[in-house]
Formats: structure tokens, sequence, C-alpha cells
């Protein structure tokens, strides 16, 4: 049954595809302003008292199978909706996310909701707790270093044991580090570190000692990442105070001037300049690549005119665009008709002459910035 449905679903045109999301997500969002709605009520009655759960979480977890997230938000978004039933008109029309109203729920008075409620809407999460730290700032967290428990299955632990295989090869962590907006400009970062960083964080407290006495590890963190970025900058781009006058690429050549780059990177602010046909503007800043707006391959110079930035599937996606479906990773390419294939590769004029309108619009848009 679910391998028919995927079949049916790739017979789809992409504007079919995407209004069926659509409606997809706009049904889901009155799915759950429903269930949070059904949760208020049910929180005024005594349901799971009488079901044997000492609380209305543990009837939401235990009975509808809810996670232990789904069941807090729900809950708590639910109790502000009985004070405030904007909150479930927003949940519904999708200007303020289950996440979001959960994040804001216990700030909300009668004074203050409506003008709450609209410096949030449209907002994401990220940006909801800074709304938050803005609006109820928190004292900023002390700084401390505490050692992690052993956990049971490392050598050394328990019982002894016979000598343990080779390692694996190191995995990439599960857990990102947290950032908590604390109030305007104020964050607080937890990390997990292992103890040779330890030992380079008290090295260098110790020789800062006579510029910052107090070893205030926030203080270190800041001096420490000024001068990672300025050693990543002159490695990248060979930025220096003085640079010496760059020599002009050869004709013919891949090869990107370190002035080149770094004039590119300062024009694009450091961001995807991908823009798409509605006008925005791709944001990833990360895994950033040096992209010639018309391609090497049929002529292009690496000169700050033909060279923008784009992040890696944006980079991808264009040369795919250019040079088919086997070019710039596996992923397939839709276009005209909105069916799978191979894209052909156009004539070499046509390219250029596509590749030359991409430009323009970019380069609109970064005249804008």
């Amino acid at each position: 049954m679910q391998s028919d449905l995927l079949a049916s679903l790739r017979r789809l045109s992409d504007d079919e595809l995407v209004a069926r999301v659509k409606e997809l997500v706009a049904a889901e969002r009155g799915g759950v302003t429903l269930m949070v709605a059904h949760i208020a009520e049910l929180d005024t009655r005594d349901v799971h008292l009488r079901a044997g759960h000492g609380s209305l979480y543990a009837y939401c977890r235990d009975v509808l199978a809810l996670s232990e997230q789904e069941a807090y938000n729900r809950i708590s978004v639910g109790r502000a909706a009985r004070r405030f039933p904007v909150l479930l008109q927003m949940l519904e029309d999708g200007s303020l996310n289950l996440p979001a109203a959960r994040l804001l729920a216990p700030h909300l008075t009668p004074d203050n909701h409506l003008s709450v409620l609209e410096r949030a809407r449209g907002r994401t999460k990220a940006q909801i707790e800074e709304l938050a730290a803005a609006l109820w700032p928190r004292p900023d967290a002390p700084s401390f270093v505490r050692k992690l428990p052993v956990p049971a299955s490392q050598p050394g632990a328990g019982w002894p044991s016979s000598p343990p295989p080779a390692p694996p090869p190191p995995e990439t962590p599960s857990r990102r580090p947290e950032v908590t907006a604390l109030s305007p400009d104020r964050y607080k970062v937890q990390v997990t570190i292992g103890a040779a960083t330890l030992e380079k964080l008290r090295l260098a407290q110790d020789l800062l000692r006579h510029a910052v006495p107090s070893g205030d590890e926030a203080v270190i963190l800041d001096r420490a990442l000024t001068a990672l970025l300025a050693d990543l900058a002159q490695k990248k781009f060979a930025a220096a105070e003085n640079p010496r006058p760059a020599l002009p690429a050869r004709p013919g050549s891949r090869h990107i001037p370190s002035e080149v780059k770094r004039k590119v990177w300062l024009r694009d602010l450091g961001r995807c300049a991908f823009v798409a046909a509605t006008g925005r503007r791709c944001a990833e800043r990360a895994f950033l690549e040096f992209h010639h707006v018309e391609p090497y391959a049929v002529g292009g110079e690496a000169t700050l005119a033909n060279i923008q930035l784009r992040c890696r599937s944006h980079n991808a996606y264009e040369a795919r665009l250019v040079f088919g479906r086997g070019h710039g990773g596996a992923g397939s390419v839709r276009e005209g008709d909105g069916r799978y294939g191979t894209v052909e590769p156009p004539a070499a004029a046509e390219r250029i002459s596509s590749r030359q309108r991409s430009r323009t619009t970019s380069q609109r848009y970064s005249a804008s910035t």
C-alpha cells in the first residue's frame, strides 16, 4: 500500500506536489489546534484521575501515546489558550507554531498578550527565544567546568573485563551545543569538551592572567575565537592588513585569486547568493563554495563579476541544471514538464545566456543590499 502511494506521488508535477503538501500542512495545523483545544477542556475535568493517572501529562503520555514533549507542549499551550483564545487562531493560520507558543505561554498576561503575540507572529522558535530574552531578560549564567560521569560502557567502569577491541572511528555527537538566549546580546553556551581541550583552556587562562585576572572562560573564549577567525581569514583568503597586489588570473585558469575571494566574500556577506525565481535569497552560511556564474567549462573566468558564493547544495544544483543529473551529486533535477530525468546540456550559447540572466538577477540583489 505505502509503495503504491510513493509510486503515485512520483507521477505528480512539482506544482501538484507542492499544492498537496500545503494542503496537508494546513490540515495538520487544524488538527493540532483541535487537539490543543480538546486537551484544554480535558484539563478542566477529572478524566485522567478516574483513569488512575496522577496528572494529565501522564494520561497524555500513557493513554494517548503522545511523546513527553508533545504532551508538555499541548498541555501548556492549552492552558494558556483558555485564558487567551487568540492563541488557537494563530496556531491554525500558522502565524505561531506550537513550540513557540509554549515558550511564550508562561509570560502572557491580560495586559501584554496581544502585543507580545503580534511581535511573535511568523517568527521561528529561535527568534521567539530571543524575543523572550529581550522582553524578560535573565541574569548571566555563571561560568563553571565540571567533570562528567564515566559511562558504564567505557573501560574502567564496573567490573574488570577483557581488553577492549580497537576503537571505532569517531562519530559526530548526537547533541548540538546548547545555546540559550538570556537577555539582549547575552547567551548561555553549554558544550562538552575532552581533557586535552580543558588543559588548553587552563593554559590559556594562566597565560592571560595579566590581562584577564579572573580567568573568565567567556572572555578567554571570545579572545580565542577572535584569533581563530583572523587565522582562518588569512588561510582561506590570504587576508592581511596590507595585502600584496594580486597577480591577474591567467586566461583559462580555474584558480580564483585570493583578492577575488576576499571581495566576493565581503560582497555576498559570507552567505549563499542563490536567488530563487520568487526573489528569496538562500540564507545558508555553512559549507560555502565559490561558484562560477558562467561555468568554467564553457569559458567562465575567475573574475569578481563571475564568481559568487553558493552553499554546497545550490552549487551542485546549478551544476546539474547545466550539465545534467550525473554532475555535482546523485540527486535529480526536475525542470520543464516537471518529471524526473536527465537534463540534457543545452547549446553553449543558450547555456551562457541562461547563466548571464542568473548573474544579472543576483547582481541586482547584491546592489540592493
